[in-house]
C-alpha cells in the first residue's frame, strides 16, 4: 500500500490534527498506538505513533497506577522536575527517531491538559513530527483515516497505471510507433526517456549536474554483453533506471520522483520497444538457415554463443510467448501447441512475471538438443518446487546454483527487506520459527519477533508457513553478502 503524507492528516478538518514541532511533512506507512516509555522495540518504522502521554516515572507497561502509567507522576504528586521531564523526553524522541518513527501523535487529556512543553522541544531538536490530538478525536479514527487515504491512494495508483498501459498500447498501433511509444511514456512519468544506441528521446533531459552521465552509465551497464536486464540509481536528483531490449537497446528513464506504478510502466513500454525494434531475420538469416539445412554447422546461423534453451509454461488466462520473448531479448521463439512454449536466447534469463521457466546450462551452438534437454526437465523442478525459475543444475548438492548466480537470486528476492527484518527472518528460520529461542536469541522481546515475521511475509508476499518458502528463503539469506559454501 502506497503511504500516505502527513499533510493529508493535518488537513482532514474532522480530525482536528495539530502540527506543534518538527517537520510538517512525512510518510506514514501505518499507525501504533503505545502508552509504554519505550515503544521502539515494537516499530518497523514509518509508523503514525499514537500516545495518551508517556513521561517520567513510566512503568515497564506504562499503564500501572501510581506514578507508572503513560502520564508518569500526577498533579497530587507535584509531577516530575523541569530536568527530569526534560532528559526523559530527550530519551523518548531519541529512540523514536532511531526506530524510524514517521511522527507522534499525543492525546491531549485524560493525563495532560496539553503538551509537554519538553516533548515539544525533544520533538523540534531531533526533527520528528508532533502533532496534537484533541480530546474528541479517539485513536481509532485516526487509524481508520489513515488506512481510508492508503486505499485511495492505492485505487488512484492502479487507474493510473492501466490507463498508462492503455495509452502506451495505442502509441505502439500508430505509423511511427516508436517515438509515439517514447513522447506517451515521458507524459505517464513525467520525466525523461531515451532510446539507446539511436539517440531517440522524449521528455526533459536531467540537468547538467550528474544526471546524464549518470544515466548514460547505467544504460550502459545493462546494455554490455551479460549485464542486469534492469537497473536503477540516482543522481542529480533524479530517480534513474535502465532496461534492456534485446539484444543491442536499452531504455533509459529519468524522473523527478519515483511512484509505486512508474517500473510497471517502464516495463509495459520496455517490452513493447522489444518487440517495436527487435531484429528481423534478413536475406543472410535465409541463407544460412538454407546451409544449416542442407548439413551446415547450426554456428553459422547463430554464432558461437552462449546459448541457453528456456522451456516456459504460463500462468494467467492469455499468456503472450512474443512478449515473454521480448522480455528475454530473443525473436527464436517455438509456441508449439499445448502448455509449454520453448525459446532460445544468448542472455541468461532471469524470473519473468506470469510466467514458470526452466533454463539449461549455457551451450553451444552444437549442444542445443542437450540444452533442449536442460531446460524440459528444469521445468518440470520449477513446477514441483512452484518456484518462477530453475536452472539445470550438475549432479551432487553443491553444483544446484553457480555462486553469482545464487547471490543475485539472494539479493533480488530479499531486496523488500531492511536489515533488522533479514536479520529477524535469519534468527527465526535459525530456530525453526521458536518465538522465544528467536527472541533470546536476538535479544528482543517475542512479540517484536513476531511483528517483524510477520511484516517479512507481507513484504515477500509469501506464506512463511510454507516450507518450500522457508527453505528458500534460508538458503538466499545464507547466499547473501557471499557468506554460503558447498557446505550447505
Amino acid at each position: 500500500m502506497p503511504p500516505v503524507a502527513l499533510g493529508a492528516l493535518l488537513g482532514d478538518r474532522e480530525l482536528g490534527l495539530r502540527h506543534l514541532a518538527g517537520p510538517a511533512e512525512a510518510w506514514v506507512h501505518g499507525v501504533h498506538a503505545s502508552e509504554m516509555a519505550d515503544p521502539s522495540p515494537y516499530l518497523l518504522g514509518g509508523e503514525l505513533l499514537l500516545t495518551a502521554g508517556a513521561g517520567p516515572g513510566d512503568g515497564p507497561g506504562g499503564d500501572g497506577p501510581g506514578g507508572d502509567g503513560p502520564g508518569g507522576p500526577g498533579p497530587a504528586s507535584g509531577g516530575p522536575g523541569p530536568a527530569l521531564a526534560a532528559a526523559f523526553y530527550d530519551q523518548y524522541v531519541a529512540r523514536l527517531v532511531a526506530a524510524g518513527a514517521a511522527a507522534l501523535g499525543f492525546g491531549v487529556a485524560p493525563v495532560h491538559e496539553e503538551v509537554p512543553a519538553a516533548l515539544v522541544d525533544a520533538c523540534a531538536r531531533h526533527g520528528l513530527p508532533l502533532l496534537e490530538v484533541p480530546p474528541r478525536t479517539p485513536f481509532t479514527a485516526v487509524a481508520r483515516a489513515v488506512w481510508r487515504l492508503m486505499a485511495e491512494a492505492r485505487t488512484r495508483e492502479l487507474r493510473r497505471v492501466t490507463e498508462a498501459q492503455q495509452a502506451l498500447a495505442a502509441a505502439a498501433a500508430r505509423p511511427d510507433p516508436v517515438p509515439a511509444v517514447l513522447s506517451r511514456l515521458a507524459a505517464s512519468l513525467g520525466g525523461y526517456v531515451v532510446l539507446w544506441p539511436d539517440g531517440r528521446a522524449a521528455g526533459t533531459p536531467p540537468p547538467l549536474d550528474g544526471g546524464d552521465a549518470a544515466l548514460g552509465s547505467l544504460m550502459a551497464r545493462v546494455g554490455r554483453a551479460g549485464g542486469p536486464a534492469t537497473a536503477t540509481d540516482q543522481a542529480g536528483g533524479r530517480h534513474l533506471a535502465a532496461y534492456a531490449l534485446g539484444r543491442h537497446a536499452v531504455l533509459g528513464t529519468a524522473t523527478p520522483a519515483r511512484a509505486p506504478g512508474d517500473h510497471t510502466v517502464a516495463s509495459v513500454a520496455a517490452v513493447l520497444l522489444t518487440l517495436l525494434t527487435a531484429e528481423r531475420p534478413a536475406g543472410d538469416d535465409t541463407a544460412a538457415l538454407a546451409r544449416l539445412l542442407l548439413g551446415g554447422s547450426p554456428a553459422e546461423v547463430l554464432g558461437a554463443g552462449p546459448w541457453y534453451a528456456v522451456h516456459a509454461r504460463g500462468g494467467g488466462t492469455d499468456p503472450d510467448p512474443r512478449a515473454l520473448a521480448a522480455a528475454l531479448g530473443t525473436v527464436l521463439l517455438d509456441p508449439r501447441p499445448g502448455p509449454r512454449v520453448r525459446l532460445l536466447t544468448d542472455r541468461d534469463p532471469g524470473p519473468q512475471p506470469g510466467w514458470r521457466l526452466g533454463v539449461s546450462a549455457p551451450a553451444a551452438p552444437e549442444a542445443l538438443a542437450t540444452a533442449d534437454a536442460q531446460a524440459r526437465r528444469a521445468l518440470d523442478r520449477a513446477e514441483a518446487a512452484r518456484a518462477p525459475l530453475a536452472r539445470h543444475t550438475e549432479p551432487g548438492f553443491a553444483g544446484l546454483v553457480g555462486e553469482a548466480e545464487a547471490r543475485a537470486h539472494a539479493e533480488a528476492l530479499l531486496a523488500p527487506l531492511a536489515p533488522v527484518l533479514r536479520e529477524t527472518l535469519r534468527g527465526w528460520l535459525a530456530h525453526h520459527g521458536s518465538w522465544d529461542r528467536s527472541a533470546a536469541a536476538l535479544g528482543v522481546h517475542r512479540n517484536t519477533v513476531r511483528q517483524r515475521v510477520a511484516r517479512c511475509s507481507v513484504l515477500l508476499g509469501r506464506d512463511l508457513d510454507d516450507p518450500d518458502a522457508r527453505a528458500e528463503l534460508w538458503f538466499a539469506l545464507r547466499w547473501e553478502g557471499g557468506a554460503a559454501g558447498p557446505d550447505l
